[in-house]
């Protein structure tokens, strides 16, 4: 069975997702690890109950990006992780974790990329007054939300309601990430 980690920084609702699929078999792997850059984050709660192991860490108290990036790839490495999913981790990769496990991380952005790049896509395309929205799967790299485009799914909102566009993207990009990692998964 494959073994993959989830990366988040908040609620964790594609965590959930994520983890709940492979419990059903949906995905053919377990979630080995969970590493969340928020300590108190609900994430953390999410992967206790479903007794997934968690790296969570506050990065103030690193002294570097690159020594918290050299712990979360040895932990990575000693769960045997083959695939790296970022749902919600609202931190840029950097050279340590792209230089162990890039071509490895996906990464789920709740727009039709390359337009509304960064954390606040939602508010941008609202605010733009887009009337079609969507979400992008794409490989991470040292661009933001700039790696290639693995899997894409659109929908229309005429309304200009943030919190009832952000639950239509969470309905869209909760299984548009679980058949793209299924299918990443299959050609591995």
């Amino acid at each position: 069975m494959h073994r993959i980690a989830v990366f988040a920084s908040g609620e964790g609702s594609n965590f959930e997702a994520i983890v709940s699929a492979c419990e059903r078999g949906e995905i053919d792997a377990r979630v080995a690890l969970m590493v969340c850059d928020r300590p108190g984050a609900r994430v953390a709660e999410r992967a206790a109950a479903h007794g997934v192991e968690a790296f969570v860490f506050a990065p103030k108290e690193w002294a570097s990006k690159a020594d918290y990036e050299r712990e979360i790839v040895r932990r990575l490495d000693a769960a045997g992780v083959e695939l790296v999913c970022l749902a919600g981790y609202m931190r840029i990769v950097g050279d340590e974790l792209l230089g162990a496990y890039g071509g490895r991380i996906v990464n789920v952005h709740p727009s039709l990329l390359p337009a509304f790049r960064g954390a606040h896509a939602i508010e941008q395309a609202l605010q733009y007054g887009v009337k079609v929205f969507g979400v992008t799967i794409h490989w991470v790299d040292a661009t933001l939300d700039g790696g290639c485009i693995i899997a894409q799914r659109a929908f229309a909102y005429e309304g200009d309601d943030a919190a009832e566009l952000e639950r239509m993207v969470h309905r869209t990009e909760h299984p548009l990430y679980i058949e793209t990692i299924q299918k990443l998964l299959k050609e591995r």
